[in-house]
């Protein structure tokens, strides 16, 4: 029989690290102002009606921004975006219009921030949110897809960025 134990936080940060995920910015524009940030948790959730799921720290009070605005962008990292997975990363002080900078953008349907080469970006609506712990998610009914050239993602194994 398998005993229950604790888990502490470091110790789910580190079985956490020995999962690998894409690598996504996400982006936000409106009224509320313009954000992005750097997530890997995120997940289709339907394809009738189109919707995905994206999970970012409710703690951080700039993040506001996504839920008060209402739309987001969920754009997928290339391996040649480790530079801006950085930068929107919030670990290299850059504020947001000097990480807007690093990339091309254009809009769909929401207004939300599209990289023009991503792999792919989806244009959402927030339809609902859930606050869990210490983050929230966001569903997002799509409204709008564009889809890239590049088939080399960038990945985050491990507590480093990887291109497969």
């Amino acid at each position: 029989m398998l005993k229950k134990s604790d888990i502490d936080p470091q110790t789910y940060r580190d079985a956490m690290a020995r999962f690998a995920g894409a690598v996504h910015v996400l982006t936000t524009d409106g009224p509320a102002g313009r954000r992005g940030t750097t997530i890997i948790a995120t997940c289709s959730v339907s394809d009738h009606p189109p919707t995905i799921l994206a999970c970012i720290n409710r703690e951080n009070v700039s993040n506001a921004v996504f839920w008060d605005n209402g739309v987001f962008a969920l754009n997928t990292l290339g391996g040649q975006h480790q530079d801006l997975a950085n930068a929107f990363s919030g670990l290299t002080g850059l504020t947001q219009d000097e990480r807007f900078a690093k990339g091309e953008w254009t809009r769909l349907s929401t207004g939300a921030p599209v990289l023009v080469d991503s792999m792919m970006s989806l244009d959402c609506e927030i339809i609902e949110t859930t606050d869990m712990a210490t983050h929230r998610v966001l569903y997002g009914k799509v409204t709008g897809v564009r889809i890239g050239d590049s088939l080399d993602p960038l990945t985050y194994f491990n507590r480093a960025y990887r291109v497969l």
